[in-house]
């Protein structure tokens, strides 16, 4: 069914617009708080806790007139389109100018009405001058405080709305220690993190198989260690790999290596078949041929159910080295979409909003599995470090709506979903689901005796 997008648009933008008018009226009472406290201070300051000669009542009258001028002024000169928890040190002229602007009104009130009578809307020079002060930086202070507090509680894994796990990884730890480990797309975002936690675990030599200069380059320079070697290699270059195998021995590989934006393959799937398909079963062929005891294929949940041609060419790539005869053991691991990760939503979103161009989902009801880095590959190593030749599913937790994520990023960022940056809805491209279909439940999978990984039935 079609969702009317437009009525999504409209619903959210006025309940953002709501939201937007209920943070103003708090940021409004705030300020009149503050403005009260340097209000009193500056009666403190100057007369000692006297009382003064006009009597309490007019000055509380004089502050009525005080607090509207400031708020006049605030909201005249933009104040209060700026969002508190991304105040800037260029915007800190505006909020000095407003209450400039508000003490040279008060003090030429002062100036046109010199009678007695009318003291409850002419505080005295002397009160007025140090209102400035000490409101300016009252005004600016409590921005400043917020955006510290919003800064130091809000984080990327806050966004996935569920807590991030740690896990030990003694057992790969045991595994890895002393071997030799071959990592195909070794500079990308999951590869270049296998590299660091292989490494991390003690391996004695890590190939870091990447044919992308820049990207080669980059997991080299994070690295600098002489135990990673940079391989600039294409994993379908069937004679260069298969000279690698016969010259270093790995005896673990971890293939990382794979298109995977499912728009770019729906348009070339001969290429992703041949990427993504052939490469694998070529790869595993040698690797068993060539005394590897681990292989690992790096899937994804889009293999469940394929509607995309990305997610056909990596179900038959499992498919391929299941059924490979020989004495390596291979295995697969599927997981979902890896937070922040190249090609992912996160990088494209963050991109949007630095620009402030509007967030572009492609459907309010899209929903995706969503894992850290770190935690995807502490499991895919955990996975590796065991025997079974076998798919494997890491439990993901709960999905997470991408329109929510997006509101989430542009919060995170200090702005306001559909006040200061707008989500529109560009439609299912091909080749993508609405929800993709990870189940770790009895129906669908075994349980084992690590935490969070499961064997596909």
């Amino acid at each position: 069914m079609q969702v009317p997008v437009q009525n999504v648009d409209c619903r959210r933008s006025r309940i953002a617009w709501l939201k937007f008018l209920a943070t103003r009226v708090v940021g409004l009472a705030v300020d009149t708080a503050v403005l009260g406290v340097a209000y009193l201070s500056a009666f403190a300051l100057r007369l000692d806790f006297q009382r003064p000669q006009w009597g309490w009542r007019a000055t509380a009258l004089s502050f009525v007139t005080v607090c509207v001028v400031h708020l006049v002024a605030l909201i005249g000169t933009g104040c209060y389109r700026l969002a508190w928890r991304r105040i800037r040190g260029s915007e800190l002229p505006r909020y000095v100018g407003a209450m400039a602007l508000a003490c040279v009104v008060l003090t030429a009130m002062r100036v046109l009405t010199p009678d007695m009578s009318m003291a409850h809307i002419r505080p005295p020079y002397s009160i007025t001058v140090i209102s400035f002060f000490l409101g300016t930086i009252g005004v600016i202070g409590m921005r400043w405080f917020w955006r510290v507090y919003w800064t130091s509680r809000i984080k990327d894994e806050e966004l996935l709305e569920r807590d991030v796990r740690t896990f030990d990884n003694e057992v790969a730890r045991r595994f890895f220690s002393g071997k030799t480990v071959l990592v195909t797309g070794a500079g990308g975002s999951i590869g270049s993190e296998i590299v660091r936690q292989v490494a991390a675990a003690g391996a004695a030599k890590v190939l870091m198989v990447e044919r992308s200069e820049n990207a080669l380059y980059e997991i080299d320079r994070a690295m600098r260690d002489a135990r990673c070697v940079p391989l600039m290699y294409d994993v379908n270059d069937r004679a260069k790999m298969e000279s690698l195998f016969k010259a270093e021995r790995p005896s673990v590989v971890l293939h990382a290596a794979a298109y995977k934006h499912v728009p770019m393959v729906e348009m070339n799937p001969e290429e992703g078949w041949r990427n993504n398909t052939e490469a694998t079963r070529q790869l595993a062929e040698l690797a068993s041929a060539n005394g590897v005891a681990r292989f690992v294929l790096i899937s994804t949940d889009k293999a469940v159910n394929p509607v995309s041609v990305m997610g056909k060419t990596k179900l038959a790539a499992e498919q391929a080295i299941m059924a490979l005869e020989g004495p390596a053991s291979c295995c697969a691991v599927r997981f979902g979409n890896v937070f922040g990760s190249s090609g992912s939503v996160v990088p494209l979103f963050r991109e949007q909003i630095s620009k402030k161009q509007p967030i572009t989902v492609t459907h309010p009801d899209m929903k995706r599995y969503f894992m850290t880095i770190q935690e995807a590959v502490s499991l895919v190593l955990q996975a590796a470090s065991r025997s079974e030749r076998a798919i494997y599913t890491l439990d993901m937790g709960e999905p997470v709506r991408i329109v929510d994520l997006a509101e989430g990023m542009i919060e995170q960022a200090g702005y306001r979903p559909y006040v200061d940056i707008p989500i529109v809805f560009t439609g299912i491209r091909p080749g993508e689901k609405l929800f993709e279909e990870i189940d770790v439940s009895e129906k669908s999978c075994f349980k084992t005796d690590m935490a969070k990984i499961y064997i596909t039935k």
